[in-house]
């Protein structure tokens, strides 16, 4: 993974920034729409949210995705 990448997706999603899912290809997904805390970004650019449903899974960098609803 590029790192200018992951450090721009670590600025646009900062640990406890606030997110709402748009796309998820994952059988396990939540659903479209909820919304979530940012825990962190990985050296792949895995988006990690804790989801308010309960929901654990990561935004998948290229493959999900979820845009910031807090005022950052």
């Amino acid at each position: 993974m590029n790192k200018r990448i992951i450090e721009s997706l670590r600025a646009g999603f900062p640990r406890g920034c606030r997110v709402e899912l748009l796309r998820m290809d994952d059988p396990q997904a939540p659903p479209i729409g909820t919304r979530g805390t940012v825990i962190g970004v990985d050296d792949i650019g895995t988006i990690h949210v804790s989801w308010d449903n309960g929901s654990g899974l990561g935004v998948a960098y290229g493959e999900d995705d979820c845009r910031r609803i807090d005022n950052g």
